[in-house]
């Protein structure tokens, strides 16, 4: 077994996870499930290589079926054709059945059928470089007829006849140098060769960035379905390396393999790998290598258990608290920002407890509270309750409207509403956990002090609650982002799902740029609101926020978050710092 290197930590390949096809197929076949009101949902063949994600969609009522023979012909069916296509003569049979048809396969893999197709009008012998038994090559055969023929390996292409004028292409998931190896076989076979590299531009990067994580790192670890091809040859490539290769399909499966003694370990994961288990994974390995680290690591082992427990976060609103005060010109107080930091641990503990799926774990949060629900519950309880005596203290007013966010908060995952309602809970209102965080967060940091003091002036109140509003909802919106593969089997409770990748992102540069030009104008017609200049870097960091979302390789999941749980310190710090130099409010 190898030491461990000079260099330690975890390093997820950029291209790790769902690729077009698949994340185009994930998000469509949950989209039908949610409008479909009547008819069964049936996937011909799990939609991808990954047991985990095949039985949570089945618990979503998508049925996946091997032959189509085992749809009951009286059904009011739905049948999803998967990412790597079928034949002719299955979707012949789909529409004569009467099922609709929600056609999923890749583009990629069309343009191989639609190739295949054309030629074989033309009566070409067609040579498919693949794996014979795989799904794909099977689709694409029903396109070829009888001028087809599967090549799985040099020796197979050694074999052949000699031939005429050939057409060759690949499956799409197919290994480069393979295919150029058989390719250039086939051309000393064939009197005229036409080759059509048809492998997918993504499956050609994956493949390379794994030799090429394997020459930086001591070991590798291969995530991903055993029964995915696509997956298997990462494995192989990575075994090519010679360096030591360990191939998860999930979590638990790291229990028993040794990754704490190697140093620099990357991770890269099949085309069919969700980012929730990619993300366990790579938790999971630097936790297990944080326990054999030097004493240096402990204030940041300290940083991610703080982060991991929803503390961080906690202690992150008593810092927005702190800024919501001074920017009303109020006092700061140490019961406010006990309010704020108990309110927001407990209710968010609360809400991960009773809206936890015990069908699957998506974070590095929600492992921890598996098996230790009671506890949670208690400290959860605990702190709402020290929260609403806090605000008690505080006045009458103050403790009302703690009580009924509280009330609401605790509602936000119960249904309220019959089955036959469209939205039976809070939840189910799309964007609402979005809108509902940063709300409760804007009250709870800013209109409680205002209520307690009852001083101040209206426009800085008014200001101050949409500077936290603005600033919460940003750093919600970049945490769901990195979610929204999980969120999808949730709901629809998050604005990135109902979004989408790209427009979410254009989203948050809108609501940075309008914080910006709140910001400005705040200072422009305040000037007395000198404070607005100290903030200047938390907004910048904020900007920092939003590009690490788009490097989420650097980071494991729990480093990530707790760098944007940061920015509510940043802004915090700033402003107490402020207020130090100038003495009073």
């Amino acid at each position: 077994m190898e030491e461990r290197g000079e260099r330690v930590g975890v390093k997820l390949a950029n291209t790790a996870g769902f690729c077009m096809g698949v994340k185009r197929a994930m998000e469509k076949v949950l989209a039908i499930a949610q409008e479909t009101k009547k008819g069964k949902i049936y996937t011909y063949g799990p939609l991808i290589h990954n047991p985990q994600t095949v039985e949570l969609l089945r618990k979503r009522g998508i049925i996946p079926v091997d032959d189509l023979n085992s749809i009951p012909k009286a059904d009011e069916a739905i049948v999803v054709i998967r990412t790597h296509g079928i034949t002719p003569e299955e979707r012949r049979k789909i529409k004569e059945r009467g099922w609709k048809m929600v056609d999923l396969t890749c583009p990629k893999v069309a343009r191989v059928q639609a190739i295949i197709k054309k030629y074989a009008r033309l009566s070409y012998p067609i040579l498919i470089v693949g794996d014979r038994n795989h799904p794909e090559v099977k689709g694409l055969l029903g396109y070829a007829g009888e001028k087809g023929m599967v090549i799985e390996n040099k020796e197979e292409a050694l074999k052949l006849p000699l031939l005429e004028e050939v057409i060759v292409v690949s499956q799409t998931t197919e290994e480069e140098k393979l295919f150029q190896e058989i390719g250039e076989i086939i051309k000393k076979k064939a009197t005229r060769t036409h080759i059509f590299n048809t492998i997918c531009e993504s499956t050609t990067e994956r493949q390379k960035e794994t030799r090429d994580l394997a020459a930086q790192s001591d070991a590798l670890v291969i995530v991903g379905g055993k029964n995915s091809a696509n997956t298997r040859r990462l494995k192989e490539i990575a075994e090519n390396s010679g360096k030591p290769v360990f191939f998860v399909e999930t979590t638990e499966e790291l229990d028993t393999l040794p990754v704490e003694n190697y140093g620099h370990i990357g991770v890269t994961a099949g085309a069919s790998t969700p980012n929730w288990i990619i993300d366990r994974v790579v938790g999971k390995i630097a936790d297990r290598q944080a326990r054999k680290g030097s004493l240096a690591k402990i204030p940041v082992k300290f940083w991610l258990f703080l982060v991991r427990t929803d503390i961080y976060a906690a202690l992150g609103a008593g810092f927005l608290y702190i800024t919501s005060v001074l920017l009303q010109q109020l006092p700061i107080d140490l019961m406010g920002f006990l309010t704020a930091s108990f309110f927001v641990y407990g209710i968010h503990t609360l809400n991960r407890l009773i809206g936890k799926s015990h069908e699957m774990v998506t974070n590095f949060r929600e492992e921890i509270y598996c098996g230790r629900e009671k506890v949670f519950l208690f400290l959860a309880s605990l702190t709402l309750l020290l929260a609403l005596i806090l605000s008690a203290l505080q006045g009458k007013a103050p403790f009302i409207v703690l009580l009924g966010i509280t009330v609401l908060g605790g509602l936000y995952n119960i249904s309220l509403l019959p089955k036959s309602a469209k939205w039976r809970r809070i939840k189910d209102i799309p964007g609402s956990k979005n809108i509902s965080i940063a709300l409760a967060w804007s009250i709870v940091t800013s209109v409680l002090p205002a209520l307690r003091f009852g001083r101040g002036e209206i426009p800085g109140r008014v200001l101050t609650f949409t500077f936290v509003f603005l600033f919460v909802l940003l750093r919600s919106i970049m945490t769901d982002i990195l979610m929204q593969q999980s969120d999808r089997f949730i709901g629809r409770e998050t604005l990135p799902v109902i979004l989408g990748q790209r427009a979410s992102e254009r989203l948050l540069l809108f609501l940075w740029t309008s914080l910006g030009f709140f910001l400005f104008w705040w200072y422009l017609f305040l000037p007395n609101y000198s404070l607005i200049l100290a903030l200047i870097p938390s907004f910048f960091y904020l900007l920092l926020c939003l590009r690490l979302c788009g490097r989420r390789a650097a980071l494991s999941g729990m480093e990530l978050w707790g760098l944007l749980e940061t920015s509510y310190f940043i802004a915090g710090g700033c402003a107490l710092l402020w207020y130090l130099g100038h003495g009073s409010v």
